[in-house]
């Protein structure tokens, strides 16, 4: 059974979590259930219809456990399908879409629901750096020295000069980029538009790594209403069709004593091959790409493992302006993890959210034109893990 997006929304990206001692508190099921009225109104389904629930499990500075439950009382939400929460790092969202597919390709639901809410940006820096330093490599030997995410992709950005002879000022231009793109995208965290010069002149995070090209924390809540074929039809209105889906897991989990290419990322590769052969198509038939890319280095190295670039020629693209939107191989025109913003376990569904959006012709001014086929990636550290989804333009 075919697996269909027919409705969606979400918060804008920024800081809506509140500190802990604000006499009002923000409550993470207040604005996930908002977002849910918005995507179940504008899909034009029955709320009664919903058959089930698979939700990006929360934060863990989240009060509330049992959350996706405890959510699907709080909307009176009924299901013979699978209500879950599903977690995997940064690729919890993509998981939770597919926990979500599976529900309908199954025939346990017509309707089902991916849906998630991330709030971290009032959780002090340390308690979320020593969360960040327990989630990379060996916990009992890595992490004690203190690498982060963000540390290692520095080190795959070195590699990749050095490897590559690309400059840190072209990978300077995917931050200058994306940021071209938010100042379009009206849920995007930043807005403002950047130079070059402001790029380069920023503080250093991790060499070559500036502040600007990184990702910020982020709060944000989205829901994404699947349906089956069926459903979508007789709704008579533009959809968007999952058209292929890969996956792949290398077996190591970010840093590994086993010898490979640090910069090949291949899990990403093998997912991308995957999908690229369910949907039928490949990189040359893709008109938008929405990638999991956290840091400027990784948007390269993934345009390059998925085809979208030649090999050694991401950094180059990018200076030559061809991933901008309006050029011949748009990549993340919601303005990418760096700009557009970063809650981590729900992002994989915001990159769903801009090609749903792209597909359907509702991108307002960052609008690739005839966009028919789009491409997003999600990532589980460093990508040893990948999920890639193509999807596909539907008309009633």
């Amino acid at each position: 059974m075919g697996v269909t997006i027919i409705g969606a929304a979400a918060t804008p990206v920024g800081k809506l979590q509140t500190p802990p001692d604000a006499p009002i508190q923000v409550l993470e099921q207040d604005v996930l259930a908002d977002v849910v009225i918005d995507a179940v109104a504008g899909a034009g389904v029955d709320p009664r219809d919903i058959g089930g629930l698979s939700f990006a499990q929360p934060r863990p500075y989240t009060a509330q456990k049992y959350f996706g439950t405890f959510m699907a009382s709080y909307l009176g939400i009924a299901a013979d399908g699978y209500v879950a929460e599903v977690l995997g790092n940064g690729m919890t969202a993509a998981l939770a879409f597919e926990h979500a597919a599976d529900n309908i390709r199954s025939g346990r639901a017509d309707i089902a629901l991916a849906l998630g809410v991330n709030f971290e940006t009032a959780v002090t820096s340390g308690e979320h750096m020593m969360s960040s330093m327990r989630a990379v490599g060996d916990v009992n030997f890595q992490s004690q020295f203190g690498i982060t995410p963000i540390a290692w992709y520095a080190m795959d950005a070195v590699r990749y000069m050095h490897e590559h002879g690309a400059t840190r000022d072209q990978l300077a231009t995917v931050a200058v980029k994306n940021r071209l793109h938010a100042t379009m995208n009206p849920i995007a965290q930043f807005r403002k538009p950047l130079t070059l010069e402001e790029v380069l002149d920023k503080p250093p995070i991790v060499y070559p790594l500036g502040l600007l090209e990184v990702p910020p924390r982020s709060d944000g809540a989205v829901c994404l209403v699947l349906a089956s074929d069926e459903v979508a039809r007789s709704l008579g209105r533009p959809h968007v069709r999952v058209r292929g889906h890969g996956f792949h897991h290398e077996g190591a989990h970010q840093i590994t004593s086993a010898p490979s290419d640090m910069i090949a990322l291949n899990a990403a590769q093998k997912a991308g091959r995957a999908a690229y052969e369910s949907a039928g198509v490949g990189p040359a038939d893709i008109d938008v790409s929405e990638l999991y890319a956290p840091c400027t280095i990784v948007e390269v190295m993934v345009s390059e493992a998925l085809g979208l670039a030649p090999h050694g020629y991401g950094a180059h693209y990018a200076a030559e302006g061809r991933t901008r939107f309006d050029g011949d191989i748009p990549i993340s025109t919601s303005g990418g993890l760096t700009s557009r913003g970063h809650p981590a376990y729900v992002t994989p569904l915001y990159s769903m959210l801009e090609a749903y959006e792209q597909l359907t012709d509702r991108a307002g001014e960052r609008q690739v034109k005839d966009a028919a086929l789009a491409l997003t990636s999600a990532e589980l550290g460093n990508y040893n893990a990948a999920m890639v989804h193509i999807l596909e333009r539907m008309q009633p």
